[in-house]
């Protein structure tokens, strides 16, 4: 599976930096676990995308218009045991 590897900065000014995998990348079955509440999209700011962060196990918005440096790619076996199969450089 693919994952991520990225910072940004958050509205504190302060750098955040988290492994995270993207929504549409997440296996169905396991989404549909994950969701609580209604149901109904949230409305996010230009620029943010909803995560899976790997290290909290929960979903976050990543700030894409703070990005620091490039969003780097890595592979995980599964999003559950977070076991990583390739490291990135």
């Amino acid at each position: 599976m693919k994952a991520n590897l990225g910072t940004y900065m958050k509205k504190d000014g302060t750098l955040r930096t988290m492994r995270f995998v993207n929504i549409t990348d997440l296996p169905e079955d396991f989404l549909s676990s994950q969701f609580k509440g209604s149901g109904k999209p949230r409305q996010l700011a230009e620029g943010h995308r909803l995560v899976w962060d790997l290290d909290k196990k929960g979903f976050r918005i990543f700030n894409q218009k703070t990005i620091i440096g490039e969003v780097k790619e890595f592979n995980i076996k599964n999003v559950e045991d977070f076991e990583l199969v390739k490291d990135f450089e």
